[in-house]
């Protein structure tokens, strides 16, 4: 459920521990803009566990993949704009299939096997 990955439990210290990590290198992604925690009243960060997946991603790419921090936040950043590529085609999708539904009679012909415009036929007799 999305709610649920998206509801801030975990203070810093299990936040680190899930990820592997020491809770300095938290700080640090913050600071860098990889991560950007809830906070409580009392700004203590608190983190979710889509957080502690994004910490397990930057992870692998710095450690696994050899890349730098910089070059992590690109990347995940990149794939954030694919996956919000992706929804917006599928709603699309979707909107067309609802509009062929309502009107299955109409259907789309490329341009090019049209070869004179309604509006022309008169003047090419």
């Amino acid at each position: 459920m999305a709610d649920e990955q998206d509801r801030a439990v975990y203070i810093i210290s299990v936040a680190a521990e899930l990820a592997g990590v020491h809770p300095q290198t938290l700080r640090m992604y913050e600071r860098k803009g990889l991560l950007s925690p809830e906070r409580t009243r009392g700004n203590t960060r608190r983190y979710s566990e889509r957080d502690i997946a994004r910490l397990r991603a930057v992870q692998q790419l710095t450690q696994e993949q050899g890349i730098n921090l910089a070059g992590a936040k690109m990347i995940m950043e990149m794939q954030a704009q694919v996956e919000q590529m992706r929804a917006e085609m599928n709603r699309m999708r979707s909107e067309l299939l609802k509009a062929r539904k309502k009107s299955p009679s109409t259907a789309m012909v490329p341009l090019r096997s049209i070869r004179f415009m309604p509006w022309q036929e008169g003047l090419m007799r």
